[in-house]
């Protein structure tokens, strides 16, 4: 379920509210994300893939979906929240992340689209990105087990689940099964006698 509430806030008064965990802030209005249980699952398997590369390249800094962005100037009163993002070294100051939201583009933005996700709400979220030029965009997708990815110069380039998801430009060397990405189905475990 979608929940909007009309507020009229900045980025910089909804950066000071608590309880913002899961809630974007969109044209100044409160508005809740899409979540899932399988999404987290994906979430989680895409982060352990990229932060075992990075303990090897250690490249820049990776986050989850409570890292805020406030980065277009095109909607002034847009604070995203993408479910992972990753900012490359040097462009914090002292390489460490803000307290509150990055006032900067961030390098890559995943997106896995859940099951109450609308088609208008994943292609807003991909225009704001393309308009301020992530350098590269994940959009997973569980349910036809596949990734698009965008880069700043307008590739675009689909990989299904047989396929290997690159990391160029941004992580040399990185390469992952789109398959790997989605959870396998546990084992049903063996039914005890009483």
């Amino acid at each position: 379920m979608i929940v909007s509430l009309r507020t009229n806030l900045t980025p910089e008064q909804f950066e000071m509210m608590s309880g913002t965990r899961g809630v974007e802030l969109v044209d100044g209005d409160l508005k809740e994300m899409n979540t899932g249980y399988e999404c987290g699952i994906v979430g989680a398997i895409i982060v352990q893939y990229l932060t075992n590369y990075l303990q090897n390249h250690p490249l820049g800094l990776l986050s989850v979906s409570d890292a805020g962005f406030i980065c277009f100037p095109h909607r002034p009163r847009l604070v995203r929240k993408p479910d992972i993002s990753f900012v490359r070294s040097g462009r914090f100051p002292n390489n460490r992340g803000p307290r509150g939201y990055a006032r900067l583009v961030p390098d890559l933005v995943v997106e896995v689209i859940s099951p109450n996700d609308t088609y208008y709400d994943v292609e807003d979220k991909l225009n704001d990105y393309l308009l301020v030029k992530v350098p590269l965009i994940w959009v997973v997708n569980p349910d036809c087990r596949s990734v698009h990815t965008y880069l700043a110069d307008g590739t675009i380039r689909r990989y299904t689940a047989e396929e290997e998801l690159p990391g160029e430009p941004l992580f040399p060397g990185f390469r992952v099964r789109v398959a790997d990405l989605f959870p396998a189905p546990l084992p049903t475990p063996p039914v005890e006698l009483a």
